[in-house]
């Protein structure tokens, strides 16, 4: 029969014992707790496992530690002037009638789009897909000659492709110092002198360069910042007015890169990330700003394309592509073409719930 009495006797015995071991601090009382001794011929420099933890000396495990993650201040590429930028060539097949089955709403017909840097690179073809779309354009870039010559062969590009069609899209070139406020508004103001009305805005203007930090000439920095960041702020806002005036929807998408979210290996470029970064924290900023407006903005953040410069730089770098290649889940660098059908997209009615958005096209890079 159980007796509740020798139970209270019981416990009360036991716990008088167990204080007999155990000596609580003043004030408190903490459990038992230990740390197991390791052995004394256990060297972590020496266990091939314990070697490639932080518990062995730097090197214990090779000379591969950290080889893939980290910077090489060996690898310096300046932005080229314009006497040797490689030319771009328009995307051939690109543009022609079609008989597939698709949503209206990727349509850009009636919609007139400015695509800053479009006179090369990535901006060309982007502003190749939004002809294809059924968009007017205007090319605004710092080499006003090579945005006419771009202009031209835009518009034989897609006569070629669209054989016996009267009406050619109507597309221009403008000069435009995008870091300069002045020169701005002066290229806004030609647009709409030539085509009444700005629907969209693309702002590809940008460079990078790749230097260490320490070695990064300071003036060469600004003129990275003022390019890349606060072009962007001035063709976004200089059109978000526009459109606020007119009482009109409208949309800009701004092209970012990866490096605003990772920082690139093995070429450093630390300004050039930064810059990035900022433009993909502005365009979620500005879409909340505007989002009242009806004015979507949006980030496109491409990861290697291989452009004209890309392949100069890599004919000059051969060690690079390779070690590029290695980082992406896919295997392989993207085109430009690959970046059309994400800016028609953006810009469509098809992503007309879509805004303050950034859209990765980087085969993966950034998800690893």
């Amino acid at each position: 029969m159980f007796n509740r009495t020798v139970a209270r006797s019981t416990v009360r015995a036991l716990n008088s014992a167990r204080t007999a071991f155990i000596a609580p601090a003043v004030g408190s009382i903490r459990p038992l707790s230990f740390t197991a001794v390791r052995s004394k011929e256990e060297d972590p420099n020496k266990d091939p496992i314990l070697s490639a933890t932080d518990r062995a000396e730097k090197g214990a495990s090779g000379d591969h530690e950290g080889e893939f993650a980290r910077t090489d201040d060996s690898v310096q590429i300046p932005y080229p002037p314009d006497s040797q930028y490689p030319a771009q060539p328009v995307v051939q097949g690109r543009g022609g009638m079609h008989f597939k089955r698709t949503l209206a709403q990727f349509s850009l017909e009636g919609k007139v789009s400015i695509v800053t840097g479009g006179a090369r690179g990535l901006g060309l073809v982007m502003g190749q897909g939004l002809i294809a779309s059924g968009s007017d354009l205007a090319i605004v870039d710092l080499n006003k000659t090579e945005a006419e010559d771009s202009a031209y062969k835009l518009i034989e590009q897609f006569r070629k492709e669209n054989p016996g069609l009267e009406q050619m899209p109507n597309v221009t070139a403008h000069y435009a110092d995008v870091a300069n406020p002045d020169s701005v508004n002066t290229a806004l103001a030609e647009v709409l002198a030539q085509h009444s009305k700005i629907d969209n805005l693309v702002t590809s203007a940008g460079f990078t360069e790749n230097f260490d930090a320490i070695s990064y000439p300071f003036e060469r920095m600004k003129k990275l910042w003022g390019v890349n960041v606060d072009g962007t702020y001035l063709f976004a806002t200089g059109v978000a007015k526009h459109l606020m005036e007119r009482n009109a929807p409208g949309n800009i998408v701004m092209i970012g890169s990866m490096s605003g979210a990772i920082v690139n290996v093995p070429q450093p470029q630390a300004p050039y990330n930064a810059a990035k970064a900022a433009v993909r924290h502005l365009a979620a900023s500005l879409a909340v700003e505007w989002a009242g407006k009806d004015i979507r903005v949006n980030c496109i953040s491409p990861g290697y394309m291989l452009t004209a410069l890309t392949r100069k730089i890599l004919d000059e770098n051969p060690e690079l592509r390779d070690k590029w290649t290695s980082l992406i889940p896919v295997g392989k660098m993207g085109t430009p073409e690959d970046l059309m059908g994400a800016v028609t997209f953006l810009l469509s009615d098809a992503a007309k719930y879509i805004t303050g958005a950034e859209l990765r096209v980087d085969g993966g890079y950034t998800v690893t």
